[in-house]
């Protein structure tokens, strides 16, 4: 089985390596010549055995151009620890050879770099890191490179993105984090989701009269099967244009809305689903087969699901955002305000390993705030339906009064024994303000007890501000070495945007 795998890859790599090879001395110059006066690109290494990881860091080189942001590309080999200094940002796409080994091509970084000591303060990193979980070393070197960037001082800007053989749904939550580091802009997903078809159920406002963005609780039913997820996975939507940017696309190409396309489906549908351009002007004159040709299917859009199977239903809660325009958010705006309850929503369910809980009863603390609620209310779903009740939520908003998402169901769980402790932190309510890592500091020594006892640590929820916060204050109260002991085994996660 691992011959045929190894044997796809490289056929992969054979019908790639023209179009690399051809585009790799072009892609490098003219990346760095996208870098206006005075500013710093983000450099992109990559440590590739079969060119795998090549291509996904030559396609990451370029959606982060294509969004406007300076790059530039190069094999990590020819990194030098300086580079990394005066970088400021880097993303590492790390492939593993044989059993957890870096590739042949990054050893020279790997002895004259990652044995030398190096001081990486100032650098900030993404990594996605690429593996095959038949190996007992899943994304060894990976793991590896993260290990010796954290040690050294660097700050991830986000989690690890793990992928299992090419998996298409973490490439496409690595492309949601480049969509952000790009400046939001949408970008068209290297590979578009299989979508299944669900109907939305119920939307209620959750926070009338906040001083934050309207919150919702949605509801979803499927309309084909019976599908199972674990909590802790993602929800990935298929979003729609707003019928009013519809409607103008419309006017501007000039052609009736029920003019087929080539695939059979009406030019209004096919319009709604499509990454339209910001001047509309663009698309007049165009035919239903250029306009098909030209434009590339809408982004997905991930949120953390907020229930479990057994509810019977799919539940999410977001914000609603908003464009510096005022336009409303792509999914946001969708699943708030355009798509109707009744209407179909296309939607894929995507494995989220690296944010499921463990299987047994060892305690567990889930720190959150805003709408991270979501992932860790389905974890005490899911920790209730199995009777484990050693659960501490920490969770912070704004007003009691306005933001306390929940509210009923959790006072629920905490009087019926469900969770054994709740900390709540509404940030407006005194001066100086509070929040949750000021909770955690506070109950330093249950912190302490928890995590003695075995407790797992996992934080959902803003990774500006909170995640980082909640971070300092881990090493603070358990030391620096602990938590590193709990990232290694599994024990802190963390699912932050």
């Amino acid at each position: 089985m691992r011959v045929l795998k190894a044997s796809a890859v490289v056929l992969a790599w054979l019908l790639f390596c023209a179009f690399i090879a051809g585009s790799r001395a072009l892609a490098r110059r003219r990346l760095r010549m996208t870098a206006p006066a005075g500013s710093s690109p983000i450099l992109v290494a990559y440590a590739s055995q079969t060119g795998f990881a090549q291509r996904l860091a030559l396609q990451t080189a370029q959606s982060l151009q294509a969004s406007g942001a300076p790059v530039q590309l190069l094999p990590l080999g020819e990194v030098t620890a300086a580079m990394l200094q005066s970088a400021g940002r880097v993303l590492f796409v790390a492939s593993t050879t044989g059993e957890g080994d870096p590739p042949d091509t990054c050893i020279p970084f790997v002895r004259r770099v990652m044995r030398a000591d190096a001081e990486l303060q100032g650098l900030h990193y993404g990594l996605l890191a690429l593996g095959d979980r038949e190996y007992r070393n899943f994304c060894g070197f990976g793991h590896e490179l993260e290990r010796w960037l954290r040690r050294h001082g660097a700050q991830p800007l986000f989690d690890p993105v793990e992928v299992d053989n090419a998996d298409e749904g973490a490439l496409r939550h690595w492309q949601h984090h480049l969509e952000l580091l790009g400046g939001g802009a949408p970008l068209p997903d290297w590979s578009v989701p299989e979508y299944q078809r669900w109907r939305l159920v119920e939307r209620r406002l959750l926070n009338p009269g906040s001083l934050g963005g309207p919150a919702y609780h949605l509801a979803l039913q499927p309309l084909e099967g019976i599908p199972q997820w674990r909590a802790g996975d993602i929800a990935e939507i298929g979003p729609r244009n707003a019928p009013r940017r519809v409607a103008d696309a419309l006017q501007a190409v000039g052609l009736p809305p029920a003019t087929p396309m080539p695939d059979g489906e009406a030019l209004s549908a096919w319009l709604a689903r499509s990454l339209l351009p910001p001047d509309l002007a663009d698309l007049r004159g165009r035919t239903a087969r250029q306009l098909a040709e030209s434009l590339r299917p809408l982004p997905h859009r991930e949120y953390s699901i907020a229930s479990i199977p057994a509810d019977g239903r799919l539940e999410l809660l977001l914000r609603q955002m908003r464009q510096p325009d005022g336009s409303l958010g792509l999914g946001s705006g969708w699943l708030t305000a355009h798509v109707a309850v009744g209407e179909e929503v296309a939607l894929r369910i995507r494995e989220n390993p690296g944010f499921q809980a463990p299987a047994d009863a060892r305690p567990l603390i889930l720190v959150g705030n805003g709408t991270g609620l979501a992932g860790l209310r389905a974890h005490l779903k899911a920790r209730i339906a199995a009777g484990h009740r050693r659960n501490w939520l920490v969770f912070g908003e704004r007003s009691r009064d306005r933001d306390y998402f929940h509210r009923e169901e959790i006072e629920g769980w905490l009087k019926a024994g469900h969770l054994e402790r709740l900390d709540l932190a509404f940030s407006r309510e005194q001066e100086p303000r509070v929040y949750v890592q000021d909770r955690l500091r506070e109950a330093a020594t249950e912190l302490k007890a928890w995590v003695d006892e075995g407790a797992a640590i996992y934080v959902c929820g803003s990774l500006e501000g909170m995640a980082p916060a909640v971070g300092r204050v881990l090493a603070d109260v358990l030391g620096a070495g602990t938590v590193e002991r709990l990232l290694e085994q599994g024990r802190y996660r963390r699912d932050v945007y």
